[in-house]
C-alpha cells in the first residue's frame, strides 16, 4: 500500500508543520473567531446522544400559565408566595431555591396601602410576614449582579461561608467582576439564611452553554445559587477555589470537587430538552393539592416557565427553555458528578492532537493509493468526531473540535493539491474527459493507447442512441423543482449504468433524453446488437423503477428509445478553451428523428433498416413502416424491436398477420390489408395500440382515393 520516497516525505513533512503551525497561532491567538463552529458541533451531539436520566433530586415549583391565569401576572403578592413557601417546608423539603428577586416592596401589602393614605390604622405588611416565612423555611434567596452599570447599587449581601483562593497567578483576573448589585429588599434578604446570584451568561451566539459559579464584587467572591444550594447542604463552611497558571482549575466544598474552566464557570451537561425534570404548578402548591412525597426531602426551585415573564433560554437541546431549569441542570450535575469540563490543561492535548493529526492525514493521504485518499479522510474525519463524542460524554472532557477537523481537511485538501502536480496530473486530464462518460474497460484502453491519437477527428461507424421521457413537461408540473432533479436523477443513474455497463459512451443528457454511442472511441464489436441489447435492459430497469415510483406515489415514466446506425465524424471537437468528445454526421440525425416517431407508432424501441441489418443475433421484430422523414430525401424503414429471441404462440401468430397485411398493404390490396388490420385492432390483448390504427386509417383513405405510382413510403411533415 504504501511506495515511500524519501524526499517527498521530506516536502509533505515540511507541508505538515505548516498547516500545524498555522492552525496553533490561530487557535492560541484568534480562537474565538470560530468558536461557535465548535460549540455548534458539540451540541449536536448533545442532540444525538439524547435525553439522559436526572437524579430524582431536584423538583421545578412553575409559575406557569396556569398560575398565572389564576393569581395573576408577576409579580403576585407576597401573602401568596409567603403560603407556597409555607406549604412546601410543611413537605419537608430539603431546600428552596428562589430564582428571582424581590427588589421592591409588595404594593398590594394593606400597610403600605395605608401608609399612602395616611390612616393611621395598622394593617397587615405582606413584606414582614414573608420575611418570617422565609426565616422559618429553608430557603435560599436569589439576586442578581450589574455586570455593565457603574451606577447600581453597591450593598454586598451576606454569605455564611469562606471562599479562599489558592496559588493565583500573579496579575491575572480571571473571575468574572460585578460592578453593582440588585438584592431582595432588606428585611427578606436579612431573614434569609443564604442567598446566592442566578445571572446566567450567554455565549456570542447566545447559547447558555456554560455558567459562572463564581463572581467576584469588591474582591469578594460570591458564590452562584446553584452553587450556594450545594455548599448549604454539604454544610461547607470553607469553599477552595484552586488555580493554575492558565486560570481557575477547580472549586473543592469538602469532598466534591467541581472541575471549571480558567474564568471559574463550569459546562453543562444538559439532561435533555426543556422538562426533563419534574415541574409542579404554583397554583397546585399553593392550593396544597399536591403529594408531599414528590418533594419531601428534594431540592425544590422556585421559578416560571411562563413565556411573559422573559426568563427564557437558548440551550443546545432548543432555543426556548426555562431559566430555572439551568439551575436545575447545574445542581444535577454536581449531584451526580457527571461533570463537563474545558481543563486548562487541556489547551496543550489540543495543540498537540492538531500536531499529530496534520502530519498523519497529510502522510496517509500522499502515500497510499489514489483510490484509499477518500477513505483515508474519512476514516480520519469520523474517528476523531466518534472519539470526541466518546470523550465528552464518558469522560467529561471536552476538548476542541473545530481546529483538528480543520487540520484533517487542509492536509487533506492540500495533499490532494501537491498530488495532483506531483503524480496523477497527466491522468487527470484524460479521466476528467471520460469518467462519466464511458466504462471502466474503454477507460482503461484510452489510457493504455493515450498518444495514439485517441481523440482526433475521423469516420467511423457507430450505432447511435436516443431516449427520451414521454409526457415529461406533464411530469414536472407535478412536481417542485428538487422533488424533480431527485426524480430525474433516480430515473438517469440506472439508465447510464446500463449505457457503460454495456461499453457504450455516453455523450450528453439533454434535459430529459439521454444521447449515447456505441463503437466510439474505441472498438466495439457488434456494435449494433450490444446497442439493442442495453436499449432491451433499460425498458426492463424501467418497468422495475416504474414499480418503486408507484409505491412512492410519483408519476410512472413511459420512454421512447430510437437506434440507427451509419458512418460519422467522431473526435475532439471545439475550441482551445473548451472541447468536447462527440460525433456528428447525418446519421445522428436519423437517430433523432427515429426515436421521435415512437410515439407515433406506439412503440417503445425503434431502429432503422441500417441498424437492423447489422444485427448478428435473433430478436422480436414488427415492420412499423417505410418512410421520409422531416428534412431527408431517401426513404428508410423503421422496425420496432419488441424482444430478443423468436416470437412464439399468440405474439408470432400477431405478427404474422400483421406482416401479411403489410405485404397486402405494399401491393397496394388496401381491402385485404384493412379486414386483417382491423382484426388486429379488435385483439383483447394487443402488443401496439397505435400501429393498427395508423393503417387503418391509411387504408381507408386509399380505397376511397387510390394513390398514383405508390411505393409504399409515408412521409411525415414534422419530428414526431
Amino acid at each position: 500500500m504504501f511506495k515511500i520516497d524519501i524526499k517527498k516525505f521530506l516536502i509533505y513533512s515540511f507541508l505538515s508543520f505548516l498547516i500545524s503551525s498555522s492552525l496553533i497561532i490561530f487557535y492560541i491567538f484568534f480562537s474565538s473567531l470560530i468558536d461557535s463552529f465548535d460549540n455548534r458541533i458539540r451540541d449536536s451531539f448533545f442532540i444525538y446522544r439524547g435525553e439522559i436520566p436526572t437524579s430524582d433530586n431536584i423538583i421545578i415549583i412553575d409559575i406557569d400559565e396556569s398560575s398565572i391565569k389564576e393569581f395573576g401576572q408577576w409579580p403576585w403578592s407576597r401573602d401568596k408566595v409567603s403560603k407556597i413557601l409555607e406549604n412546601l417546608t410543611l413537605a419537608n423539603v430539603a431546600v428552596i431555591g428562589m430564582d428571582m428577586v424581590f427588589a421592591e416592596e409588595d404594593r398590594t401589602s394593606p400597610s403600605l396601602i395605608t401608609k399612602k393614605l395616611k390612616v393611621k390604622e395598622e394593617l397587615r405588611n405582606y413584606d414582614l410576614d414573608f420575611a418570617q416565612t422565609i426565616a422559618n423555611s429553608p430557603v435560599i434567596l436569589g439576586y442578581g449582579f450589574d455586570l455593565v452599570n457603574q451606577d447600581s447599587s453597591k450593598v454586598a449581601p451576606r454569605i455564611p461561608a469562606i471562599f479562599i483562593e489558592k496559588d493565583i497567578p500573579k496579575e491575572s483576573n480571571f473571575i468574572i467582576e460585578a460592578l453593582g448589585t440588585t438584592l431582595n429588599i432588606p428585611i427578606l434578604q436579612d431573614s434569609a439564611y443564604s442567598s446566592g446570584f442566578f445571572n446566567i451568561l450567554p455565549d456570542e451566539s447566545g447559547v447558555i452553554r456554560s455558567v459562572p459559579l463564581l463572581i467576584k464584587f469588591d474582591d469578594i467572591l460570591y458564590p452562584s445559587l446553584s452553587l450556594e444550594i450545594i455548599r448549604v447542604l454539604n454544610d461547607t463552611k470553607r469553599v477552595f477555589v484552586n488555580y493554575d497558571n492558565s486560570g481557575v482549575s477547580n472549586i473543592v466544598l469538602d469532598d466534591i470537587t467541581i472541575p471549571t474552566d480558567r474564568y471559574g464557570r463550569m459546562l453543562i451537561n444538559y439532561r435533555g430538552y426543556e422538562k426533563s425534570f419534574k415541574y409542579i404548578s404554583a397554583k397546585n402548591i399553593y392550593e396544597n393539592s399536591f403529594s408531599s412525597k414528590d418533594i419531601e426531602g428534594k431540592i425544590v426551585l422556585f421559578g416560571t416557565s411562563a413565556t411573559g415573564l422573559f426568563d427564557l433560554r437558548a440551550t443546545p437541546f432548543e432555543s426556548v427553555f426555562p431559566g430555572v431549569e439551568v439551575h436545575a441542570n447545574i445542581i444535577d450535575n454536581i449531584l451526580q458528578g457527571d461533570f463537563i469540563h474545558k481543563a486548562s490543561y487541556l489547551d496543550g492535548v489540543n495543540i498537540v492532537i492538531i500536531v499529530l493529526l496534520s502530519f498523519f492525514v497529510v502522510m496517509f493521504i500522499t502515500f497510499v493509493s489514489f483510490y484509499l485518499k477518500l477513505l483515508v479522510f474519512t476514516t480520519f474525519m469520523f474517528s476523531y468526531i466518534i472519539f470526541n463524542y466518546w470523550l465528552l460524554f464518558s469522560k467529561g472532557i471536552a476538548l476542541n473540535i473545530i481546529f483538528p477537523i480543520l487540520a484533517i481537511a487542509l492536509g487533506s485538501i492540500l495533499s490532494l493539491i501537491f498530488d495532483y502536480f506531483y503524480n496523477i496530473k497527466h491522468q487527470k486530464v484524460i479521466k476528467a474527459k471520460f469518467a462519466s462518460k464511458v466504462s471502466k474497460s474503454v477507460m482503461d484502453d484510452i489510457l493504455k493507447n493515450m498518444d495514439n491519437n485517441e481523440f482526433s477527428a475521423k469516420n467511423k461507424e457507430i450505432t447511435i442512441f436516443f431516449s427520451d421521457i414521454r409526457g415529461f413537461t406533464k411530469i414536472s408540473e407535478q412536481l417542485k423543482a428538487k422533488e424533480l432533479i431527485e426524480y430525474l436523477n433516480t430515473y438517469m443513474e440506472p439508465m447510464s449504468s446500463i449505457i457503460i455497463k454495456n461499453q457504450g459512451t455516453i455523450d450528453k443528457f439533454i434535459g430529459d433524453a439521454i444521447m449515447a454511442y456505441w463503437n466510439a472511441p474505441i472498438d466495439v464489436e457488434n456494435h449494433a446488437d450490444v446497442a439493442v441489447k442495453a436499449s432491451l435492459e433499460q425498458l426492463i430497469a424501467l418497468d422495475e423503477l416504474n414499480i418503486k415510483f408507484t409505491q412512492d406515489k410519483l408519476p410512472n415514466i413511459d420512454i421512447g428509445i430510437g437506434l440507427n446506425t451509419g458512418e460519422v465524424i467522431v473526435g475532439e471537437m471545439g475550441s482551445s478553451l473548451r472541447s468536447d468528445y462527440t460525433v456528428i454526421g447525418d446519421a445522428i440525425n436519423l437517430g433523432s428523428r427515429v426515436e421521435s416517431l415512437c410515439k407515433y407508432y406506439g412503440s417503445k424501441l425503434n431502429i432503422t433498416n441500417f441498424t437492423k441489418d447489422k444485427l448478428k443475433e435473433k430478436y422480436i421484430f414488427r415492420f412499423l413502416d417505410f418512410v421520409r422523414v422531416k428534412g431527408k430525401t431517401k426513404p428508410v424503414e423503421i422496425w420496432q424491436v419488441i424482444g430478443r429471441g423468436e416470437a412464439q404462440d399468440k405474439l408470432k401468430e400477431e405478427l404474422d398477420n400483421y406482416h401479411k397485411a403489410i405485404e397486402f398493404y405494399k401491393q397496394t390490396d388496401f381491402i385485404d390489408a384493412l379486414n386483417i388490420f382491423i382484426k388486429l385492432d379488435n385483439l383483447e390483448n394487443k402488443t401496439n395500440e397505435n400501429i393498427y390504427k395508423i393503417y387503418i386509417k391509411r387504408c381507408e383513405e386509399f380505397i376511397q382515393t387510390p394513390p398514383k405510382d405508390f411505393d409504399g413510403v409515408y412521409e411525415h411533415k414534422d419530428k414526431a
